[in-house]
């Protein structure tokens, strides 16, 4: 960088800072809004999601043999097998928009295809069962029916729709040589039982508590939540121990920094930006939350869009989506842009795009982000239609 740019760069800065109106309520609360969000996130998410989604990572990245990557989810994988795949894995873990990002890393610097992988980012926070039954037990069932749906046909269809427009850089992926085979230090029960155990544990230490008061089954495994995961925890630490060697765990606890030190910084400041933007689930931003219930009430191709697009920016905490939307159709917004926010708003989040762009690269990025906001809309439209 020139120094004439440095100059440049700082004389931008200190003009930004000059010119804040800082007696401004909107703004001042704003900037606490921005703060508040990130300490939410920091002890909500980051110790209970995002520490396991990294060692699931790093154990992707160091145990799962890159043949089998690319058997089920490469570029020529049989594509009833890598979509099934991929869909499928939303029903299992029930992670949010930032927490996918290091297990999406993980599979796709293995040498998943682009299409697969970006079906799974997709479907895991989209294809969450528990977020799709809460969807239907609170906002009802034809809401419900219609977010499982559409979860799981947009998965297939937005892996699909990418594979195809990224065809060439695919095509050359499927002329690679085969890798040499490998053979197993371990079998492969004992790496299925490895990696059962740390799903188990991300799974179990983010159950959220049974809503509107509802017990029986829900209520029982929230009470026993800590319970299962000290378990979990304890017999992983056992398999560890005995099924690896020292480097293993070594190169392990490497892998899982490495993907910490990719993702980390890049949602800090997604976060910090989007909580200065939109606010905390229930409080607000720079832009005031009276703004985008008006904008999206009825059906029309606007409302829906806009709230495609909002969604796509917001950040949702895994759940939290559904009381949101409770409160904003109480204030008047349509079923159909309902339904779009909640196809586009858990699967996508600013801090979440900036991650995929370290990952993917900028065209692909926008392109994925283009392909979930359009089709967010477009079914916002078809249900307003049908249902509202």
């Amino acid at each position: 960088m020139s120094q004439r740019m440095k100059w440049a760069i700082f004389a931008a800065v200190f003009f930004v800072f000059w010119a804040l109106p800082l007696d401004s309520q909107r703004l001042t609360g704003a900037i606490l809004e921005a703060f508040a969000l990130t300490q939410w996130y920091a002890k909500e998410h980051v110790l209970l999601c995002l520490i396991p989604a990294f060692f699931i990572a790093g154990a992707i990245a160091n145990f799962v043999s890159q043949n089998a990557v690319l058997k089920y989810l490469g570029a020529g994988a049989n594509r009833i097998v890598a979509y099934g795949v991929a869909a499928g894995s939303g029903t299992i873990l029930a992670v949010c928009s930032c927490t996918v990002l290091p297990l999406f890393a993980g599979i796709y610097t293995r040498g998943a295809g682009i299409g697969p992988a970006t079906a799974f980012l997709y479907s895991g926070p989209a294809i969450n069962v528990l977020a799709i039954i809460l969807t239907a037990r609170v906002l009802g069932a034809e809401m419900g029916l219609a977010r499982a749906i559409g979860a799981v046909i947009f998965s297939v269809a937005i892996g699909l729709a990418m594979a195809f427009l990224f065809r060439k850089e695919e095509a050359s992926a499927t002329d690679l040589p085969p890798m040499p085979e490998e053979t197993p230090p371990r079998r492969p029960i004992q790496d299925l039982l490895y990696f059962s155990l740390m799903i188990g544990i991300l799974v179990a230490a983010n159950w959220s508590a049974p809503q509107n008061g509802e017990g029986g089954l829900w209520q029982v495994l929230y009470e026993a939540k800590w319970w299962i995961t000290g378990l979990f925890s304890l017999f992983l630490a056992g398999a560890v121990w005995l099924w690896f060697t020292r480097e293993e765990r070594r190169e392990w606890l490497a892998s899982s920094m490495e993907y910490g030190e990719m993702i980390l910084p890049l949602l800090f400041w997604g976060v910090l930006l989007a909580g200065f933007l939109l606010g905390r689930p229930g409080h607000q931003g720079l832009i005031p939350s009276e703004w985008v219930a008006s904008l999206v009430g009825g059906n029309s191709i606007g409302a829906n869009f806009f709230a495609s697009l909002v969604g796509a920016f917001m950040y949702f905490a895994t759940l939290t989506e559904v009381p949101i939307l409770e409160g904003l159709i109480g204030a008047g917004m349509g079923k159909g842009p309902a339904l779009a926010l909640l196809l586009a708003g858990p699967a996508l989040s600013l801090p979440n795009m900036l991650v995929i762009r370290g990952v993917l690269g900028t065209k692909k990025t926008a392109v994925y982000v283009a392909l979930v906001v359009v089709m967010s809309t477009v079914a916002g439209v078809v249900f307003g239609a049908l249902f509202g």
